[in-house]
């Protein structure tokens, strides 16, 4: 996780996981996921699953400086979507994936970009008592908990309500 910087337009100052939108170059990207994982994503999506995976992996990249090995299992574990009509949107999709995954030094963050400062790993329920952004205290719930069968939580603000993707 990482912090945001003060003047930030979208969430100033919050500790948050690297994140951002699916770019041109994604869309080609054929990320591995699971038969499960790729058509969860592909639900109530317009943007291919294997994109929205690269997209993820590319985040990761330029906002931390770490590197997953190419075959290392991504599993998608939450979505939020924003209310319509607010200023900044998103539709945000959180994957976790095994730190022996990676292809980098799991300590080492120079060489990423200068989106986030703060950067380390932290414990769940350290990062839980921070000020946290209520879609990021979820994954985090959703990261501490025993992978549920019945499916991906769903979080739509606009309704309120948290479904489950099956």
């Amino acid at each position: 996780m990482g912090r945001r910087g003060g003047r930030a337009v979208f969430m100033p100052s919050r500790l948050v996981f690297p994140g951002g939108a699916v770019d041109a170059v994604d869309l080609g990207a054929d990320v591995p996921l699971t038969p499960l994982c790729r058509a969860r994503l592909a639900v109530g999506s317009d943007c291919p699953p294997g994109a929205v995976a690269a997209a993820a992996l590319r985040e990761l990249t330029e906002e931390t400086g770490q590197t997953l090995r190419h075959s290392a299992p991504l599993r998608f574990i939450f979505r939020a979507i924003t209310p319509r009509g607010a200023t900044r949107r998103y539709d945000a999709r959180f994957f976790l994936a095994d730190a022996d995954d990676l292809a980098t030094d799991p300590d080492r963050f120079g060489d990423a970009d200068e989106e986030l400062t703060e950067l380390g790993w932290r414990r769940i329920d350290e990062a839980a008592q921070q000020n946290l952004p209520f879609p990021t205290r979820l994954a985090l719930a959703e990261a501490a908990a025993t992978p549920d069968p019945a499916g991906v939580p769903f979080l739509q603000s606009n309704e309120a309500r948290i479904t489950r993707i099956a």
